[in-house]
């Protein structure tokens, strides 16, 4: 034990540049070793990060991770060990860095830091869109009607990172619109921030060659390729010859080792489309080992209420993304859901609780689906963002249901975002066609009367741990 707290006294020490030099040395044990000697370098570092985080963080999840490497027949382990095989060793070891260290390490402790400091929400991550433009028109999709009205310039996200990054953020989404509509910035953002991790939503068609090349010299780039089950449903929703580039891309940044996953909105129409064996089998052999699941929002006045899933449908995406990441499953994709995964980071991560978004406009909302805003980039900074009043009343309320399978105030919760809205005089900032709060609200309240009872029984006979709600632990 005296050992380890005088390796620990040692560590914090040390200035930035030396930690990020030390922990270099054991992603290069990672990243060059055989998978059998891969273990006892990932499990000196989950030491490393168990130790530098200390009590902010909750032990048994660092204990899973150790039991899931100590046994190579773990599907898990296997994965990792496929992932890091596939990827080129450079890209691997810029993405170890800045997502584990700086992120995850440092970003973490300095995000916790600050929101005792301060005493708002500060985020893990910060979304937003470099434009409005987007080159498809998907059924649904409030973003593709926009057109290319707005776009946040060079400037504004540069301010954006740099401000991000004085409060312990280092990591960051794009989506749009279409954010490759604006290649050239973004290049350019990841290597003046070549510390900072940027992953990207994108419907895969302006992905090319020379593309891939600049991401595999930058590094710090990471893919979620939107595509929706078979060649039927995706272009169904998403257009004739959609499916074919997404399979180009995949091509493509497989054989330059590039990270990605995908970007999934299920619906009442493709629920099963995008979650049986076969799809996700596509996806793991083409290189995508993760994937994020969005459950469909009836966001703006062109919402098809219809694409809603039903509750049993909801049901079942609780059931089969749960299924897939058990070892009852030989499938090495790792799906993610983030309406049904709400118990793992205690209900509703918006308002900067864990995310914010900013739109192509500058404006400032407490979720990419939550159009309305006190503050825009041009005129605040990040800090005053989260600030400001709709942020403080999301960081007031959270979490909005003792239920994380209602964790959402605008669909399963409908009153708390009216309430919220009304109470902080936000405006609108749908880009598309302003709603009033109402409005939006009308659509979810026979949603979520129906989802209630049917959450409720789910999360009463289901195991779960329940998630110890620290917003605001100190470091």
């Amino acid at each position: 034990m005296a050992e380890e707290e005088e390796m620990e006294k040692g560590f914090k020490s040390l200035s930035h540049s030396a930690q990020r030099f030390a922990v270099s040395g054991l992603v290069d044990g990672v990243i060059r070793k055989t998978p059998e000697k891969r273990q006892k370098s990932i499990a000196k570092i989950v030491d490393l990060a168990e130790m530098f985080l200390g009590n902010s963080i909750d032990h048994s999840s660092f204990q899973k991770v150790k039991d899931s490497i100590r046994y190579t027949d773990n599907k898990w382990w296997r994965l990792i060990n496929h992932m890091l095989d596939d990827t080129d060793p450079a890209v691997a070891k810029k993405l170890l860095l800045n997502l584990g260290y700086e992120a995850f390490l440092r970003g973490t402790r300095e995000i916790r830091r600050n929101r005792v400091v301060h005493q708002c929400n500060v985020p893990w991550l910060i979304l937003f869109d470099p434009t409005s433009a987007c080159n498809m028109h998907c059924k649904g999709c409030w973003s593709g009607t926009y057109g290319d009205k707005f776009d946040l310039s060079y400037e504004d996200m540069n301010k954006i990172v740099t401000q991000g990054k004085e409060l312990g953020i280092y990591f960051y989404m794009m989506t749009g619109g279409e954010p490759l509509v604006k290649k050239k910035e973004i290049l350019r953002l990841a290597e003046e921030h070549n510390d900072a991790v940027f992953a990207m939503y994108t419907n895969s068609t302006l992905i090319d060659e020379k593309f891939c090349k600049e991401a595999v010299r930058l590094g710090n780039l990471v893919f979620m390729l939107s595509i929706e089950g078979t060649e039927e449903t995706n272009d169904g929703r998403r257009g004739e010859g959609h499916y074919k580039a997404v399979m180009r891309a995949m091509k493509l940044l497989k054989e330059y080792g590039l990270v990605f996953g995908t970007s999934i909105c299920y619906t009442s129409q493709n629920i099963e489309a995008v979650t049986n064996d076969g799809f996700l089998r596509m996806l793991a052999d083409n290189g995508a080992h993760f994937g994020f699941y969005f459950h469909y929002m009836p966001v703006g006045k062109n919402a098809v209420t219809s694409l809603l899933p039903t509750p049993e449908q909801r049901e079942y995406m609780f059931r089969r993304i749960r299924e897939v990441r058990s070892s009852a499953s030989d499938i090495e994709f790792y799906p993610m859901d983030f309406q049904n995964d709400g118990e793992y980071v205690g209900g509703c991560i918006a308002g900067g609780r864990n995310y914010f978004h900013i739109n192509s406009a500058g404006d400032a909302e407490p979720c990419v689906f939550i159009h309305y805003s006190n503050a825009n980039i041009h005129d605040s900074s990040i800090l005053e963002i989260l600030k400001s009043p709709l942020f403080m009343a999301y960081h007031k309320g959270q979490p909005f249901n003792h239920n994380h399978l209602q964790p959402c105030p605008m669909l399963e919760n409908p009153e708390y975002i009216r309430k919220m809205v009304k109470e902080t005089k936000a405006k609108n900032t749908n880009l598309e066609s302003p709603e009033t709060v109402d409005e939006l609200t009308q659509k979810c309240e026979d949603y979520a009367k129906e989802w209630e009872p049917v959450a409720d029984r789910i999360w009463n006979e289901t195991e779960h741990k329940e998630h110890r709600y620290q917003n605001y632990a100190a470091s």
